[in-house]
């Protein structure tokens, strides 16, 4: 074999090992190890943004250089709701500021010292916040996104869906453009789980999914699931379609193939793609409902 020849393979050898190092390991063990494997050299990165009071009430921006009237886009991270935080998705934010859009990646108040609502909540504070800085970070205040990735696709979705959540935080309805949730649940008996300590006690899936609280002025959903998951399970993507559909809000709900429930998200990242199409199902999205 030439040098050549090994130069080229040595990089594709390393994603590989890294796309199944990211399989194999935990998923904060695996973000590390993504991280590490991105830079956000060239972009605008902004840390430790406040949203609201509480300590965990901050995010971090990624923009592309030079950004004008982008798109805004709010990523929420997973973790039962319990753990993770926005130090493990930096591959997030470099992904979609590379795209050409301006990213949050936000941390929330956890479980179970912090309940249901309190992480939706959370997210509609952070929604406002990127709406209200959109236009000195570079992007357009009316064309927000919200996405995110198991518990943080379940804020995502209920911060929005939820018509409770924009107003109180003060955010125009009409002003997000599209949801994105990442494996979330978005259905389910939560009282036969450890994540029971995220939602109040007494409390019922009827009063927290939200499945069961969608407005009909909802904006368009995509919901993404992992072939492979054994974390999440597809019905509750199914169950979330049926319900954006009897309410007359536009879904899309896609099942990718060889994914689980963590390479679902480290898809996302520019160096994994290969692992799945997630990211470009997430551009796709985007660029189909943002304004031109």
């Amino acid at each position: 074999m030439s040098s050549r020849s090994v130069r080229r393979l040595c990089p594709a050898l390393g994603l590989l090992a890294l796309g199944l190092t990211l399989a194999a390991c935990s998923g904060q063990n695996a973000q590390g190890a993504l991280n590490t494997a991105v830079s956000t050299r060239g972009l605008e990165v902004t840390r430790d943004q406040k949203y609201g009071q509480d300590v965990r009430n901050v995010l971090d921006v990624y923009a592309p250089p030079n950004a004008r009237n982008a798109p805004v886009v709010l990523f929420v991270h997973g973790g039962s709701w319990q753990s993770g935080d926005k130090e493990g998705h930096k591959f997030v934010g470099e992904s979609l500021a590379r795209a050409g859009y301006v990213t949050g990646v936000m941390n929330y108040r956890l479980a179970p010292q912090n309940r249901y609502p309190a992480y939706v909540q959370d997210t509609a504070a952070a929604l406002k916040w990127m709406r209200d800085n959109a236009a000195k970070l570079g992007g357009n205040p009316d064309n927000l996104f919200v996405s995110g990735h198991s518990a943080g696709a379940f804020n995502a979705v209920e911060a929005v869906v939820n018509e409770r959540w924009l107003r109180e935080a003060g955010v125009p309805v009409r002003a997000v453009r599209g949801v994105i949730g990442i494996a979330g649940p978005y259905s389910y008996d939560f009282r036969d789980f450890q994540s029971r300590v995220a939602f109040p006690e007494g409390s019922t899936p009827d009063q927290v999914m939200p499945d069961r609280h969608v407005r009909p002025d909802a904006p368009p959903h995509l919901l993404l699931v992992a072939a492979n998951d054994d974390t999440v399970h597809p019905q509750n993507a199914l169950n979330m379609e049926a319900a954006l559909k009897k309410a007359g809000v536009p879904v899309t709900r896609t099942v990718l193939p060889r994914l689980n429930h963590i390479t679902v998200v480290g898809a996302l990242a520019r160096p994994l793609t290969f692992l799945g199409g997630t990211r470009q199902q997430v551009i796709d999205f985007i660029e189909a409902n943002r304004v031109k």
